[in-house]
């Protein structure tokens, strides 16, 4: 006999939000160090984590702080750079950033901390600025790529997502995921304004192509949301409107939160592109 009780859907209160591990890795190795020059670096971010948000800070902070120049975002350059003390990333959020290792003395050890974690979580990795003083010639251009803005105000359609999740089920405008059930559909070449709310913390990921941000409840945008982006990450009760232009297939494709526990409750939906 199947217990109805034991497999039934949801999830209990205390994994409302996601399971958090007590380990984090960088490229699969657990608090690494690596050893750096006094010389500009371009690191890549992708936060894989399933779950768990970062705040992610250089301690020391270099003099005169913005210790991140962010490049871009998860679909590429920015028009130009943004400078930031820290970085908020989400599951799936990628940032490009230069950090600057020559603004450091030589011997500096510099960890990369997690102000969001605790204990074991706190720490990412570190970084070992060596003792020489190399050329470095690098410069961040002031001007980066040519980011062509989608006008909200030319949209043909306003559409409506409300992410909620409940220890019932994990819906997309009260509807549980089904197969094959189109919740838009948009057709290509067509500006649209996508607005998402939540109740819980979902970073909302959108298929195909990629948007961008216009407002956070109904003001402007965050200190994380220029550029080019497929997935914006919402805090409870946020809302956030994007505007897309899909090109690309006609065909199924999906929007979902990117929480993996979220997203394996089936806290997705499709689209059909026409």
């Amino acid at each position: 006999m199947v217990d109805p009780e034991f497999h039934a859907p949801g999830v209990t209160d205390a994994y409302m939000n996601g399971v958090l591990g007590d380990v984090i890795l960088v490229n699969g190795a657990p608090w690494p160090v690596h050893e750096v020059e006094r010389l500009r670096y371009r690191l890549r971010l992708l936060n894989a984590s399933n779950a768990r948000v970062y705040r992610l800070e250089l301690d020391p902070q270099p003099e005169g702080g913005e210790a991140f120049v962010q490049i871009g975002s998860d679909g590429g350059l920015l028009s130009e750079p943004r400078r930031h003390d820290a970085l908020e990333i989400a599951p799936a959020e990628r940032f490009d950033v230069v950090a600057d290792f020559s603004r450091y003395r030589a011997g500096t050890k510099v960890r990369l901390l997690n102000r969001f974690g605790d204990g074991t979580t706190a720490e990412v990795m570190r970084f070992d600025v060596g003792s020489g003083s190399p050329k470095d010639d690098t410069t961040v251009p002031e001007k980066l790529s040519e980011v062509v803005a989608l006008e909200p105000g030319r949209a043909a359609v306003t559409r409506d997502f409300h992410f909620h999740g409940s220890v019932e089920g994990w819906t997309i405008n009260g509807l549980e995921y089904q197969p094959g059930r189109a919740l838009a559909r948009p057709k290509l070449g067509q500006t649209e304004v996508w607005r998402f709310t939540t109740n819980f913390h979902h970073p909302v990921h959108l298929h195909l192509d990629h948007f961008q941000v216009v407002s956070r409840n109904n003001h402007g945008l965050g200190a994380y949301d220029h550029g080019w982006k497929d997935t914006v990450a919402l805090r409870p009760a946020e809302a956030a409107e994007v505007v897309v232009r899909f090109t690309d297939y006609t065909g199924p494709f999906l929007l979902h939160c990117h929480n993996l526990e979220h997203e394996d409750m089936a806290m997705m939906g499709d689209f059909v592109t026409e």
